[in-house]
């Protein structure tokens, strides 16, 4: 049996390289899940140097963190197309970084992520561009850079012609260093390299322009007209929008697919939403996505977007107001393909008004109805009986707990249901915890975090019912005793007990039984110090992160230790008084 073993290695180290990117292509054809499809990448990747060799031409996306020779990870992965360095906190310079990428790299990636930083790497950029005209970026994301000026913005628009997709989204201070009548001349640069943006970019199908306040009912206009293509907008949080102003751009724009304008307060006065942005709105007859959220709408916009019957799969109005049943029931009953609806905050929905609302839902995929504070367990069961497709409810701060049950004889099984997000609900009890093990036998994550009235047992008995959990919340967990607990096979990956009563020997009790953990949050866990943290470190030997924030019985040199013990780390949220060696 030795000897035939040894002789199949031999024979999978003998095979040509090309015979094994065949095979991992048929492998990677079939996983469609990013996590998935990373997870085997990194396995493979320990097999041999073989497989690490040709594994590594299947990645095709990287995420930047650490201060690595950016150089060799190009060469390592040599079919890169996608960059992110919106977590890139390393020594080097950001136009350094970008200025040491390989030309013939560059022209290869078709998305780069530049967010988070404090400025725009407008000079590392144009440096790679003077060697390379042929690039084919056609996607770029530059959120919440923190001087976003108006020559970053004309140099983009100079730059890469070939943009499908923008993200200039909520720029620290607005926007250039905001609207000031002190000096008009650089409003007004703002605004005329904004406009240079709109008609230089004429391929953009997506741009996300929220929390600038420099856009305006005439940049608007001007994008839906010259971007023949665009089909996504989001105007979130831009206070010179107006009803108007929308009315008239999305006018030129029919095609519109998916609407973003959040945080929209102008209908405070109902009277300026007049009938012609409810009729421009209704123009929008390939809509599959719109979003209101934290906006001031009415029933006569809701109900005159269902004259149409759009195509809507995703509508979100989380946190909307002056809208009733009348309004969101009228739009409901006319897009029966909706899959992913979002009410948050919806306080004048009950169970009997929900329950009708159900009945429109039959497609539905996942929903959000959190602070939804007069719903109770017939809701709940009333969603699970008419919208068969769903694999992922939020119930959060609702009054689930509240109400009858159906009897064992009854319960039925609902095997779609993969994610259960019922935090903050303080009536649920053990009792219910049963009915949810029983009913979701494919569950892959469940957030019970600041439940009360849940009993360590019950939680050990469904993990060891539901096998399939991989992400488990539980944060201000009452007892201390949770995994003192016996239970086989646990395949958490995610745990979360933040605000819990652990200390380190319940802690070196969940590093035991939960070997595969990948993320731990034990923000404001009080008795955990760093013997603790280390036990949990050496025995979860894939952890990729893990959160100490405010555990402050943890010695801050526990840090350093993880690092250089556990490679495996890509994310530390360090415990009080932290300070990094080099600041």
């Amino acid at each position: 049996m030795a000897s035939s073993s040894s002789s199949r290695k031999r024979m999978a180290a003998d095979l040509p390289k090309d015979c094994w990117e065949l095979v991992l292509s048929k492998l990677f054809n079939q996983i469609d899940n990013v996590d998935e499809h990373n997870h085997y990448i990194e396995t493979l990747s320990l097999v041999s140097k073989q497989l690490l060799s040709v594994a590594s031409t299947f990645v095709y996306s990287i995420k930047l963190i650490n201060n690595l020779p950016i150089s060799r990870i190009f060469h390592r992965f040599p079919n890169l197309t996608s960059l992110d360095l919106s977590a890139y906190r390393g020594r080097t310079d950001l136009n350094a970084l970008l200025s040491r990428i390989p030309p013939p790299s560059f022209s290869r990636l078709t998305s780069l992520n530049l967010s988070n930083h404090s400025t725009f790497p407008t000079s590392g950029l144009r440096s790679i561009l003077k060697n390379n005209t042929n690039h084919k970026l056609t996607s770029l994301i530059s959120s919440n850079i923190a001087s976003l000026k108006f020559t970053d913005i004309i140099f983009i628009a100079d730059s890469f012609p070939f943009l499908q997709h923008l993200d200039l989204s909520l720029p620290r201070g607005g926007g250039g260093e905001g609207i000031s009548d002190d000096f008009p001349e650089e409003d007004q640069d703002y605004n005329n390299a904004l406009n240079l943006l709109a008609k230089k970019l004429i391929k953009l199908r997506s741009v996300n322009l929220s929390g600038n306040i420099y856009i305006n009912d005439s940049l608007f206009l001007q994008l839906c007209i010259n971007c023949e293509f665009l089909q996504e907008v989001l105007i979130s949080r831009c206070p010179f929008i107006t009803y108007a102003g929308i009315a008239s751009a999305i006018r030129h724009r029919p095609n519109l697919s998916s609407f973003s304008v959040t945080n929209f307060k102008e209908g405070l006065e109902l009277e300026n939403v007049d009938s012609y942005f409810v009729d421009s709105t209704t123009s929008l007859k390939c809509l599959t996505c719109l979003d209101f959220s934290f906006s001031c709408i009415t029933d006569l916009m809701l109900k005159a977007i269902a004259l149409q019957s759009p195509p809507l799969t995703k509508l979100v109005l989380q946190g909307s107001y002056n809208y009733t049943y009348s309004g969101i029931s009228t739009l409901l009953s006319k897009c029966p393909s909706l899959q992913h609806l979002d009410l948050q905050c919806s306080r004048f929905l009950n169970d009997q008004l929900f329950t009708q609302l159900c009945t429109f839902l039959g497609d539905l995929v996942s929903i959000n109805v959190s602070g939804c504070d007069m719903l109770t367990n017939s809701s709940f069961f009333a969603l699970l009986t008419n919208c068969p497709m769903l694999t992922e409810i939020r119930m959060e701060s609702t009054e689930i707990g509240i109400g009858p049950t159906p009897s064992v004889e009854d319960l039925v099984v609902y095997p779609r249901v993969k994610s259960l997000h019922l935090a903050h609900n303080s009536h649920l009890q053990d009792k219910h915890i049963n009915i949810f093990g029983f009913m979701f036998p494919n569950m892959q994550l469940i957030d019970l975090s600041f439940c009360s009235h849940i009993s360590e047992q019950r939680i050990a008995t469904m993990l060891k019912t539901c096998r399939k959990i991989r992400h488990f919340k539980f944060a201000c967990f009452p007892q201390a005793k949770l995994f003192l607990i016996k239970f086989e096979a646990c395949n958490l990956e995610v745990l979360n007990l933040s605000h819990s009563r652990i200390d380190d020997e319940e802690l070196y009790q969940i590093s035991k039984s939960c070997p595969r953990l990948l993320q731990l949050d034990l923000e404001h866990c009080y008795d955990v110090t760093e013997k603790g943290v280390t036990l949990a470190v050496e025995n979860c030997t894939r952890l990729r992160e893990i959160n100490l924030r405010h555990c402050r019985k943890v010695s801050t040199d526990i840090v350093s230790w993880m690092i250089f013990s556990r490679p495996s780390l890509r994310k530390i949220t360090a415990p009080p008084h932290f300070r990094p060696r080099w600041l």
